[in-house]
C-alpha cells in the first residue's frame, strides 16, 4: 500500500491549494470541497480549519 500524504499542489489552486489537496487525497470533486468549505465558513469555524490545514499541509514538490 502506498504511503499517501496530504499535500497542497502547485497547480489548480485558487488561494492556498487546501481544497484541491483535500479533494485529491480523499477522491472528492474539488468543487464540492470548495462549496463545503464556504458553507462551513459561514455556519462554523471553516476559516480556522482552512488556516490550520494551510499551515500543516506541505507544498507539493
Amino acid at each position: 500500500m502506498a504511503n499517501r500524504q496530504l499535500v497542497r499542489p502547485r497547480q489548480g489552486k485558487m488561494i492556498a491549494g487546501v481544497c484541491v489537496g483535500l479533494a485529491d487525497f480523499y477522491g472528492f470533486n474539488v468543487t464540492l470541497v470548495r462549496l463545503l468549505f464556504v458553507l462551513f465558513g459561514l455556519f462554523g469555524p471553516g476559516e480556522i480549519a482552512y488556516i490550520i490545514i494551510w499551515v500543516l499541509a506541505p507544498k507539493q514538490t
